[in-house]
């Protein structure tokens, strides 16, 4: 379901069939992984949409996805350690929090 996803998702972009491999998607879900565990699951969507920039926006040869995505999981490792998993309300056992330290909610729950 995932891969058809992708694919369907592909297409209304535009983008050519060689950017979507199961590598690739594997590297994405990989590092969003890293990341919601290591900082807080809603930086997972937003990481892994400012890779998809850095990658498309790199010159050719500057930044590949692995090397960039290696990058962003270390990051999220020292970030786990030097917040001791404060940051991540997941790993706490509670909701995730905001700087202010509400608990984060989605589109739907801030305009309710």
């Amino acid at each position: 379901m995932l891969d058809d996803w992708a694919e369907v998702v592909r297409l209304e972009l535009g983008l050519p069939a060689a950017d979507h491999d199961e590598g690739t998607v594997g590297l994405v879900l990989d590092t969003a992984r890293d990341v919601a565990h290591g900082v807080a699951r809603p930086a997972a969507p937003l990481t892994a949409y400012l890779l998809g920039l850095a990658v498309g926006r790199s010159p050719a040869g500057a930044g590949s996805a692995p090397d960039l995505a290696a990058r962003i999981s270390e990051l999220a490792a020292d970030w786990k350690a030097s917040h001791n998993g404060s940051g991540n309300g997941a790993a706490a056992g509670g909701p995730d929090r905001d700087q202010a330290g509400s608990p984060d909610r989605g589109p739907a729950e801030e305009s309710a």
